[in-house]
């Protein structure tokens, strides 16, 4: 079409033109190609996407008016070529075809408006693009007529050129109007929702750029953005509808697996073959190809494009033009507007590839989390013991997390190699054989690099050790603060956690400094590569001329290649990382599922060979009937009530369940929710109904204590509330669900005997609320057994014998003895039994011993500060409260402070002054010595091109090549010291700054770890010693080197071509805002995610441990629901998050092509007084300043986030501090107290200001060796007199004598370590025994034994293997609660002070152990003070003197037998007991 002969009139001119025959084939066709070549797929697409129609607006009227009208005007054309034929003109064969092509595809536009208005399509992206093209098409020929035009002076073909300019001013206003957007769709079901996201509405420009995103990222940076500022979740990335399609998926591929097993054969062979070949497991991947496959990609063929372009852009660099001096300007002109063009469709290619992989890992994350969940609910008990709650909650977010961190960098896979390919292609072309050379550099860096890799990775894993350690320590050393303080063991545990913390942070030492190894590789790798290559090539040949334009397009050739030789490596670990969790996940989904239908009448066959757990139980319970099933411990009693529940494997037999069910475990199970919800359960609230439950359950006097009532928030597990609270919560839920069949699991032990009593008058017994219902009671106790109707005696999983309370005692067997031994006088006759037949139990179950069915599972640490309320320090069974109730709703736990707005610049200086000022300065010196040996690489670079050429070859080529390594070289080395030296500051400021918080947290008083929840401490301790550790100064690295790298494309850019600094104001401008909306937005967004994630967490792992209760009372439905809820809530500050990346990634990226065009365009309109190299290197710098200046951002966004660390690092470092531990020249003597007197002189404390005193004016006066007891009613202050003695509260006025020795005026720790106390809760840590009783070694191993003697503990420890360096786990969790108060004992022996304090325990220990301790006391402890606080009055009934509290004050003091004769207080108490 364009011969030899016409490339002067369209090339070679000043004032160029194409020729008319291209102008009406090629350039009238390009846009009826892509319409008729995108039609078929857009077809397809809308006929499957309806949304309502679009009424009929002015708007669509005029799109389609224009539409008929262009259809007109180009079928004018076509009939006046017919006109032309009739009058015997024969115009030529092309003005037939064009019209009629046009003509047609205009009408297909035209029809395909009103199609997308039926289809609710609001902005169409389609037609915007065709007419863009047509109109991008139409100005060549537009121009063209002018200028002939004008050189004619007339205008030849009339008509033509008059339908033609319609034509152009018709598509113009087509593309305008096709910008709009037209009014949302008719009937559409989106209207319900209060905050809906703009994306859904919004045109397919404001798509393209994100400019949807604006209004969010505006109002973020107005003020700090909140929950109800985010935009609700699109349809298709809920909860409901993802989860929904990947079970469906997932169902399929079950079943199919299912169906593909071998049918039996009568060829034994074929069916061997059959089975190898089908009996595969299902494969989650296949279901999760299927459900997001598709949507993903779409994303892979954007990254396509945007692979493609990037390497259109190299090839137009200016040079080429700059040298020809004769080159028409508009050369010029047009290589800059297409390499801007290029960018930008770049950058919006790349923007919505990310779009469509972020939102594929976001909906993964969604999917995977809803199934595993729904999963968790329905699991069996064997296949939930084989995984721990920490592991399945890990499933949760460490594994869906790694897919989500895989979506984004998938694509790399295909594209890394494609990319490789093509820029050695070109860079073969460029310098042909001696790219190889640069290659092989490359190629030996990857094996550098990937072994630098596996030996971070191998120490990372080493610190993950260490730092797992240190929280678990420190989370033990929170939780029991109180016994280290009472037994001043504070220096010890300090001791340990340094240890800890120094090896860790040797190992950071050890990962920072491979790190800046391969921070060098990395900077120094393109630089490498150019230097073999330029070497290599110039020294091959003398020929080989190294010009500008060689230069410069190799540099940005290997710029390119950079990214996916980095990338492969760590995408390939990404995916052996995301194939174990896949495999982890899958293995879960594949565990067995609890059969729904086993309580009803159903035989299944013995079929699995587990050793009977339930063994032929015949069982019948009468409708209403009350049976009380007991036995010793482990013989199946709890298994028994799980059977009937339908959680143990059915081998045999039947089980039958008529009505509905409550069931109270034996360990209560207790949500995170206020104490109402958690006792109504998802039941509609009837108050007078409700109050009933409470007065029943005896719950009215706890609600008096807790600071909120019923609307106080109970933290997880039911933190702060007593064991027995638990329980009758527990009780209470079941009661007010109002079922037909009550199975209680011995709900009786955890609670004071007297609250029993009246629990089961109330509640469980003959006349209680539940009289009339079936009851199935697991208990101990022993009082109760006369009143109930029935009694079943489990023994080894058998039945053993049945029958009411006097039956067993006539029949005289083993029940019958243990029961004598026990038992009391009164015996109570019982009802007939009613005659209804409810229960009926024939049958044998497996599993292994499952006394504690539902909760034998510790729950990991969940890192967060979401608790409002964690631990409220009751002591517990005493439930005692610190809190007397001001206002109903007053939170103990102030709300944590989250910081908004900017980050004080306060910070930065103390973080400065962490790692050392000076340092910091060498840092910042450094970094400017690296870019300026960088620029002074590129310019001797540019200034070796622009030597002359002489016979064909450059001169001292040698010396050229010497100058450029050593600047090159110079340049790595220095960004080596440098990241040493910054690695080095950042670990010395994260030891300063661990050591300040540790010592400050060991000086606190008691009184602030009453009101802060552990969660949030320990928070400190791990994310924010983290964030410091591993985060900051690695961000920090990346913002100096973008920053400087952004200078430093500056001053090039400006000093090749002056005019730019013109541009640059504007510009930075432009950039300044565009950074602080994103800042700001995205920082507020950042928090949001991650308070709304851990409720995800903790929800899950509160559900798997009460999985049973919830199938129980059948909420399964709700409690996925609110899974789902939740889930959604977090999904919908991470939504605005990406998209905010997004939206900042396209502006950034718009004001670095404006850079690249800029450069471009003044170094055309300069051509005539610059020299190539200096363009070249202007040109290739700017090519690079997008990325960094996006990264610049991105960095400035990150170090504001995460900066904050250091502040709530400061915050909690400088909190108040209790009195020094040792007060230089005031010790007391080695031997005091000698005599163990005690005197109180007008006494009176607070637990914290603010708050009423506690105890008032006490005047009191102890003899050395007298035994005191202290009784009162719960918050009298018995536990306050102990708190004092230890100084853990400090006096408001008054003093405490102790020998004569005021205890205000000495250290608190030659105080605390020379009194003893047994506390009331048994406190241990995780380690040896030894460790437990003596953490500063200052005992002989022969004390120790002596001690473990006499605490009657001496036969257990000699039986372990290890004896006393037998371990401990946390908590003490392997010892019984008696094993663990009589370790308690062993401490006080060992110790063996003048003065003992007893705060004795309650129910929760059995009364064998509590006779053991007594009986020890009173041998071991003759001569010394004791002072017991007691709840059972038979234990103080021969003391010296009992003191009765009231309130606060002293009611009475005497001895017990005058007590009882006064008939005061105490009488009374002890008539209560029994006693009197």
């Amino acid at each position: 079409l364009v011969l030899s002969s016409d490339s002067n009139l369209s090339i070679h001119t000043d004032n160029p033109d194409l020729t008319p025959c291209f102008q009406n084939t090629i350039l009238a066709w390009i846009p009826s190609i892509y319409l008729w070549s995108a039609l078929p797929f857009y077809l397809l697409y809308l006929k499957h996407n309806k949304r309502g129609y679009i009424v009929l607006s002015m708007l669509s009227r005029f799109k389609t008016l224009f539409g008929v009208l262009l259809w007109c005007v180009s079928w004018a054309d076509l009939f006046y070529s017919f006109h032309e034929l009739l009058q015997n003109r024969t115009p030529p064969p092309v003005y037939f075809v064009t019209p009629l092509i046009v003509g047609i595809t205009v009408l297909i536009a035209t029809l395909l408006i009103q199609y997308e208005r039926l289809r609710g399509v609001q902005s169409s992206g389609v037609l915007i693009i065709f007419w863009f093209l047509s109109v991008l098409c139409a100005v060549g020929p537009f121009r063209s007529k002018i200028m002939t035009t004008t050189a004619q002076g007339h205008v030849n073909e009339r008509f033509r050129f008059t339908t033609f300019y319609i034509y152009f001013a018709l598509i113009i206003i087509e593309l305008i109007l096709s910008c709009f957007k037209e009014k949302p769709p008719f009937f559409s079901p989106v209207s319900t929702d209060p905050n809906p996201c703009p994306e859904l509405t919004s045109g397919f420009l404001s798509r393209l750029t994100f400019w949807w995103f604006t209004s969010m990222a505006v109002l973020g940076y107005k003020r700090p953005l909140e929950d109800k500022d985010l935009w609700s979740l699109n349809e298709d990335d809920t909860s409901k509808i993802i989860v929904q399609q990947l079970s469906k998926e997932w169902d399929k591929e079950k079943a199919e697996c299912k169906h593909t097993k071998p049918r039996a054969s009568s060829l034994e062979a074929e069916v061997l073959i059959r089975d190898k070949k089908h009996n595969r497991k299902p494969s989650f991947l296949k279901a999760l190809l299927r459900t997001f496959g598709p949507y993903f990609l779409i994303g892979s063929f954007f990254k396509l494009i945007q692979d493609l372009l990037s390497f259109v852009n190299p090839q137009l660099v200016l040079i080429g033009f700059i040298k020809n001096k004769d080159a028409p300007a508009w050369w010029g002109f047009l290589i800059a507007a297409l390499m801007f063009i290029c960018a930008v469709l770049q950058t919006l290619m790349l923007h919505q590839h990310f779009q469509y992989c972020f939102v594929t890992g976001m909906r993964l994350r969604t999917g995977i989390t809803g199934v595993i969940y729904r999963k968790s609910l329905v699991i069996t008990n064997s296949a939930k013991r084989s995984s721990t709650v920490g592991e399945i909650v890990n499933l949760m977010s460490v594994d869906a997390q790694r897919f989500m961190d895989l979506m984004t960098f998938l694509n790399m896979l295909w594209s890394a190699p494609l990319q490789i390919f093509l820029a050695l292609y070109f860079l073969w072309q460029a310098l042909g054989p001696s790219v190889l050379a640069g290659v092989a550099v490359m190629v030996l860096l990857i094996p550098f690099n990937s072994a630098i890799a596996m030996k971070t990775r191998a120490f990372q894993v080493e610190q993950m050790r260490y730092k797992d350690s240190r929280i678990k320590l420190m989370n033990e050393i929170l939780g029991g603060i109180k016994v280290l303080k009472l037994y001043a063991w504070e220096p010890s545990f300090s001791e340990k956690v340094l240890e800890i913390r120094k090896n860790e942070l040797r190992v950071l030492k050890k990962s920072a400094y491979l790190n800046s190894l391969s921070t060098f590789a990395w900077i120094s790798a393109p630089f490498l590569v150019a230097l073999t290559t330029f070497a290599v090539y110039v020294s091959v040949n003398e020929k080989n001329i190294l010009d500008a334009e060689k230069a410069f397009v190799s540099l940005s050739l290997f710029n390119i290649l950079k990214f996916p030789l980095s990338m492969l490596p760590q995408v390939i670990s990404n995916i052996a990382q995301t194939s174990v969790s896949l495999k982890r996940i899958q293995q879960f989904l594949s565990h067995d599922e609890l059969d729904p239908n086993c309580v009803e009448t159903k035989v299944i066959a013995p079929g699995k060979d587990i050793t009977c757990f339930l063994h032929s139980i015949n069982l019948l319970v009468p409708s209403g009937a009350l049976v009380a099933i007991v036995g010793p411990v482990g013989c199946g009693k709890s298994s028994l009530v799980s059977a009937l529940l339908g959680e143990m494997e059915k081998l045999e037999g039947e089980v039958a369940v008529k009505g509905s069910v409550a069931y109270v475990p034996q360990q209560a199970w207790i949500q995170n929710a206020t104490l109402k919800d958690n006792i109504l359960f998802g039941q509609a609230s009837n108050e007078q109904k409700y109050q009933n439950v409470l007065e029943a359950c005896a719950l009215k006097t706890d609600l008096e204590v807790l600071p909120g009532g019923d609307q106080t928030e109970i933290g997880e597990k039911g933190i702060n509330l007593s064991g027995g609270q638990r329980q009758r919560v527990s009780l209470a839920r079941a009661v007010y669900s109002n079922s037909d069949i009550y199975l209680l699991d011995d709900p009786l032990s955890a609670v004071d005997s007297h609250v029993a009593k009246h629990i089961f008058d109330k509640v469980i017994g003959p006349d209680g609320v539940l009289k009339g219902k079936t009851r199935i009671l697991v208990t101990h106790g022993i009082s109760f057994l006369p009143q109930v109707d029935h009694i079943v005696v489990v023994v080894d999983g058998k039945i053993s014998e049945m029958g009411s309370y006097q039956d067993l005692l006539k029949q005289n067997k083993a029940f019958a003895e243990f029961l004598r031994s026990y038992a009391l006088d009164e015996d109570i006759e019982e009802d007939e039994p009613t005659s209804t037949v409810l229960l009926f139990l024939k049958t044998s179950f497996s599993g292994n011993q499952i006394t504690d069915i539902c909760l034998c599972i510790k729950c990991p640490l969940l890192l967060h500060d979401r608790l409002a309320f964690a631990f409220l320090h009751y002591h517990e069974n005493d439930s005692e409260s610190p809190l007397p109730r001001k206002n109903p709703n007053e939170k103990l736990i102030q709300a944590e402070t989250t910081e908004t707005g900017m980050v004080k610049l306060t910070v930065f200086w103390q973080y400065m002054k962490a790692v050392s000022p000076i340092i910091s300065l060498v840092i910042c010196f450094l970094y400017c010595c690296q870019n300026a040996a960088a620029i002074g690489a590129n310019v001797w670079l540019s200034d070796w091109t622009n030597e002359p050429v002489i016979n064909g070859t450059q001169h001292n080529t040698a010396m050229r090549i010497g100058v450029y390594a050593a600047l090159g070289l110079l340049q790595g080395l220095i960004v080596l010291i440098c990241s040493f030296t910054l690695a080095m500051g950042g670990i010395n400021a994260a030891r300063t700054l661990h050591a300040a918080l540790l010592e400050n947290k060991f000086h606190t008083p008691q009184s602030f770890y009453d009101t802060t929840p552990t969660g949030r401490i320990i928070n400190r301790f791990s994310k924010d010693i983290y964030v410091i550790d591993e985060v900051i100064p690695p961000t920090i690295l990346m913002f100096l080197g973008t920053f400087f790298t952004s200078l430093s494309t500056m001053i090039v850019i400006i000093a090749s071509t002056p005019l730019f600094a013109v541009v640059i104001v504007p510009l930075a401008i432009l950039y300044f805002f565009v950074q602080r909306f994103y800042v700001a937005t995205s920082r507020q967004l950042k928090r949001l995610e991650s308070v709304s994630r851990s409720p995800i967490y903790s929800h899950f792992s509160e559900t798997v441990s009460g999985a049973s209760v919830i199938r129980a009372y059948r909420r399964v439905k709700s409690f996925v629901d609110i899974s789902d809820v939740k889930m959604d809530e977090n999904q919908k500050s991470y939504y605005p998050g990406i998209v905010s990346n997004r939206w900042l990634g396209v502006r950034v990226e718009f004001v670095g092509n404006c850079i690249v065009l800029f450069a471009a365009l003044f170094a055309v309109i300069g051509k005539n007084s610059l020299n190539a190299g200096l363009v070249g290197l202007s040109v290739s710098y700017a090519l690079q300043v997008t990325l960094s200046l996006n990264w610049m951002v991105r960095m400035t966004s990150e170090l504001e986030t995460n900066i904050v660390a250091v502040e709530r690092i400061k915050e909690y470092s400088e909190t108040e501090t209790e009195a020094p531990w040792v007060i230089e020249g005031k010790s007391p003597p080695a031997d005091w107290p000698s005599r163990g007197e005690l005197e109180f002189v007008n006494y009176s404390v607070r637990y914290r200001k603010g708050l009423d005193l506690v105890l008032k004016d006490l005047n009191l006066q102890v003899h050395g060796g007298e035994k005191i007891g202290i009784v009162g009613r719960t918050g009298a202050g018995k536990s306050s007199m102990t708190l004092c003695l230890f100084r853990i509260l400090e006096a408001v006025k008054g003093e405490i004598k102790i020998d004569g020795v005021k205890i205000s005026e000495i250290g608190l720790h030659d105080l605390r370590s020379r009194l003893t106390i047994i506390p009331q809760d048994p406190v241990l840590f995780s380690g040896t025994l030894r460790m437990n009783l003596d953490p500063f070694n200052k005992y002989s191993d022969e004390e120790i034994w002596k001690a473990l003697e006499l605490s009657h503990l001496k036969r257990f420890v000699s039986s372990q293997p290890s004896m006393l360096d037998y371990e401990c786990s946390e908590g003490g969790e392997n010892l019984s609660v008696g094993q663990r108060q009589l370790v308690c004992l062993a401490r006080a022996l060992l110790r063996k002070t003048r003065i003992l304090i007893l705060d004795e325990a309650t129910a929760a220990i059995d009364l064998e152990t509590d006779d053991l301790i007594q009986m020890t006391i009173r041998t071991q402890f003759e001569d010394c003070t004791v002072l017991t606080i007691a709840h059972r009055l038979n234990t103080i009934m021969d003391y010296t003197r009992v003191l009765v509290l009231d309130n606060g004050t002293i009611a009475e003091f005497d001895t017990p037998a005058s007590l009882i004769a006064s008939k005061g207080i105490f009488y009374s108490m002890a008539k209560d007991a029994g006693l009197a």
